[in-house]
């Protein structure tokens, strides 16, 4: 424990914080989450994350309840409230969010014995608001990281390119008719009522998310944040350890990555077209190269208008594989829609790989055009093709890439972050 913190806390015992988030490993936000109660425990901290589902078996992770009625109650009646007022339709059921029902933990132990508590992804019956405010009686500094936009929107997570959040929400796209005062606009209100009343650091994890929050008629003007994710940078190797007996040792790899690759945020037609158009226009540089894919699919025809040399992996579970095959990979890709910080490109930097993606989200804060990757113009499939060509001809020193991305995204350096922004908050507190 450095001195700064024992100044703080003067009965000399750690730090203590309680993380809340979904789960402790279903969905990108679960696992970056539970990574940084990892890095923080490693430098001293005592921190415990609470899951409405928990997977794994990490002592430092608590379920809220074994009880699947009590989980499922507060999860069932939120979606019920999202139907009503969506004509029952089940479309967007998933893609909105109002955070109506959830469970009190404002008795949980390790809430109550907590310096901190950080929210991180509460929604699906996790949090409700009332149970938010129920957690600012209590006194405590919260910290709120934002893993996507539904912080600063009525009740969407991706807004892509609606900008009723500037406002206060309404005719929201993701509902049935066009109502001014519809549930957007009434989770709104609730929201702003909320952050009104309890004090609140929210942290988005990219430079675009917080411009984002900034524009926002919820966030404009509160206490915001930027952190990046921590990612566990030093368990990738720039050279390959593994044999991956279905790529050809002689041929340089273009890997594309997510847990669904079909899914419409992902893009994944923008990348077949730009691979496409490589092919057909530079057949040379398809004769040594391969498109790999891992991630699951709900559609394999996905894949099937791909002309460019490929392979797909489908789901892998073994982390060693996906490393491997990030230490293979010349180039690694994203044609993602929106992205608020695209993991996959920041994995690919730390072995050594160069990213390709859109500008169009968190990539400005892992890419710097044309010296440690490419951003193309958004949706445009010949500036992404081209950005893929140039990062196959001008490949970066893999360690280069491996050391820029531990100064910036390493877990102990963005731990070592948090405890400042967790000290300053309880300096405030004395």
């Amino acid at each position: 424990m450095n001195q700064k913190k024992e100044n703080i806390r003067l009965d000399s015992r750690p730090l203590k914080v309680a993380f809340i988030c979904h789960s402790d490993n279903l969905g990108g936000a679960s696992v970056v989450t539970r990574r940084l109660v990892q890095a923080l425990n490693a430098q001293g901290v005592d921190a415990r994350l609470i899951v409405f589902n928990k997977i794994s078996d990490d002592a430092s992770v608590q379920a809220v309840t074994q009880s699947r009625l009590r989980r499922g109650y507060p999860f069932m009646m939120e979606r019920l409230g999202i139907a009503m007022a969506n004509g029952f339709s089940r479309e967007n059921l998933f893609k909105v969010s109002t955070a109506s029902h959830g469970v009190d933990l404002s008795d949980h132990p390790d809430v109550r014995s907590a310096d901190v508590i950080v929210l991180s992804w509460i929604n699906q019956g996790l949090l409700s608001l009332h149970g938010i405010r129920r957690l600012g009686r209590l006194g405590k500094p919260i910290v709120w990281a934002m893993h996507d936009m539904w912080n600063l929107t009525g009740i969407c997570h991706h807004s892509i390119d609606c900008e009723g959040y500037t406002d206060r929400c309404g005719r929201c796209r993701y509902l049935t008719g066009t109502k001014d005062e519809d549930l957007s606009r009434r989770t709104w209100e609730k929201k702003k009522r909320l952050y009104d009343e309890v004090p609140i650091t929210f942290v988005a994890v990219s430079n675009w998310l917080a411009e984002c929050g900034r524009r926002s008629s919820l966030l404009s003007g509160r206490d915001l944040r930027v952190i990046p994710n921590a990612f566990p940078v030093d368990s990738f190797s720039t050279t390959p350890g593994l044999e991956l007996s279905r790529i050809p040792s002689d041929t340089r790899v273009i890997l594309m990555g997510a847990a669904r690759l079909d899914d419409p945020i992902k893009g994944l037609g923008m990348a077949v077209d730009a691979l496409n158009y490589i092919f057909d226009n530079d057949p040379e540089v398809a004769r040594d190269t391969t498109a790999v894919f891992f991630g699951g699919m709900n559609d394999p025809r996905g894949l099937e208008d791909l002309r460019f040399p490929h392979l797909r992996f489908g789901m892998i579970n073994d982390g060693r594989i996906v490393r491997e095959l990030y230490a293979r990979a010349s180039v690694v890709i994203s044609s993602s829609v929106y992205e608020t910080l695209p993991g996959t490109l920041i994995e690919g930097q730390a072995a050594g790989a160069l990213p390709v993606s859109f500008d169009h989200g968190g990539q400005r804060d892992i890419i710097d055009h044309k010296k440690n990757g490419y951003l193309a113009e958004f949706g445009n499939i010949r500036d992404f093709a081209e950005g893929i060509k140039w990062a196959l001809a001008n490949p970066a020193d893999r360690n280069w890439l491996h050391e820029q991305v531990r100064e910036r995204f390493a877990s102990d350096v963005i731990a070592r972050r948090y405890i400042d922004l967790f000290e300053e908050l309880l300096g405030r507190h004395e």
